[in-house]
């Protein structure tokens, strides 16, 4: 019965082999299917691995590197960025991150001649304003697209400081090396706004303290307004301007009652770590491959490996446990095509930046490498609007 459903599902919408050609080179990456990799490269501070699987019919995950100047001045700042940015709802809201962050980032940077947390929180705050004016000019054309969000987890090495700043439920883990024992410990830097967690609903529910709807249960899962997972985003603006909440947004993404203060925060979360020699590497994620590792499960992934090929590795682990979890092969699950491969797992990004001490230390006076990748996927128009999501998959971030 399993192989029958096997066939039909690796079947459904097969992609045009030209797709899936093998590059020839690692210079920006190759890709192996649905799987697109880069399995090492340098930045001012150290190396870096990438790794992008994608399971929906248009990868909504979207993730860069960028290193070098962290400033539209030459006098820098100099450092590494890197960015996760995980869609729902459709391509479009991670798409525009992946555009417009960076130039943001260095433009505020410029003005300040430095990295700081408020450079980083204006960075944000464009960004989303930004994204805003999207939604505005495409909205009597495309009204949905008020209803196309995006997680966005974000890290800056800049003068021996790691920067981690996040909205959604992705997750920055640093592995900290204990020198007695040989063993890398685990420190998640980032802080999660999803409803799943109680500390999450409780400040919803303190900042909505006359909706008591603000969080539903619904077939088990913790939704804000019955409709999404996180409470923080950059986009959806439906659930942060009640003048998107309205016709033509199509009737299931509407709420019932009009709402006067926004819903979603695009504020993010930002932690500040002064780097010391025992921090060897940086995990960042899309919450597609927390949902399947913990987080000593993957640093310990890429401490007893070779560096080349970390992310890659980290994806695969994901993917065998959502095989193993389905009681499939992890040979069977890779035939199955996007689209249908949601069903199984989520569009999976994994960045892992290394961090040499010698160079961290010297990262913000030193231009190093300049590096500029973003992470590949199917090739598809980058004005493709996606399917309309259901309420459901919109909160499946």
């Amino acid at each position: 019965m399993l192989s029958e459903l096997m066939n039909f599902l690796s079947s459904c919408c097969r992609p045009s082999a030209d797709h899936y050609g093998h590059a020839g080179s690692d210079a920006v990456g190759k890709q192996d299917g649905l799987l697109w990799y880069k399995d090492i490269g340098q930045h001012v501070a150290g190396e870096f691995s990438m790794a992008v699987v994608q399971a929906n019919s248009l990868l909504e995950d979207q993730s860069q590197i960028e290193s070098g100047s962290l400033s539209t001045l030459e006098s820098g700042p100099y450092g590494t960025f890197v960015g996760v940015y995980d869609g729902h709802g459709g391509p479009e809201t991670s798409r525009y991150i992946n555009e417009h962050m960076i130039y943001h980032l260095k433009r505020f940077a410029a003005e300040q001649q430095s990295m700081s947390v408020d450079v980083i929180k204006k960075a944000f705050q464009a960004t989303e304003e930004g994204f805003f004016s999207v939604v505005t000019k495409q909205w009597s054309m495309k009204p949905q697209i008020a209803a196309v969000g995006s997680c966005c987890l974000v890290a800056v090495v800049c003068g021996g400081v790691l920067y981690v700043a996040n909205v959604g439920d992705s997750r920055a883990v640093l592995g900290s090396l204990v020198k007695a024992t040989g063993e890398v410990l685990p420190v998640q830097l980032s802080a999660e706004h999803n409803a799943a967690i109680e500390s999450v609903r409780q400040e919803l529910r303190a900042l909505h303290p006359d909706d008591s709807h603000i969080v539903v249960l619904k077939h088990n899962v913790w939704r804000v307004k019955g409709l999404i997972q996180v409470s923080r985003s950059i986009g959806d603006v439906y659930l942060k301007k009640a003048e998107f909440n309205r016709e033509p947004l199509y009737v299931k993404f509407r709420l019932r009652e009009p709402f006067k203060r926004p819903i979603l925060s695009s504020e993010p979360s930002i932690s500040v770590h002064k780097l010391q020699p025992h921090d060897q590497f940086l995990i960042l994620a899309s919450d597609g491959l927390w949902e399947h590792l913990s987080n000593q499960e993957a640093v310990d992934l890429v401490h007893n490996h070779p560096r080349n090929g970390s992310a890659k590795r980290l994806v695969k682990a994901a993917l065998q446990e959502a095989a193993k979890k389905r009681e499939m092969r992890y040979s069977d699950l890779k035939k199955i095509d996007r689209g249908v491969r949601r069903h199984f797992h989520d569009d999976i990004t994994v960045i892992v930046v290394f961090l040499d001490s010698n160079l961290v230390s010297r990262a913000n006076t030193v231009k190093g490498p300049t590096v500029s990748i973003r992470g590949g996927g199917i090739n598809l128009p980058s004005n493709t609007l996606a399917p309309c999501a259901t309420p459901m998959e919109l909160g499946s971030t």
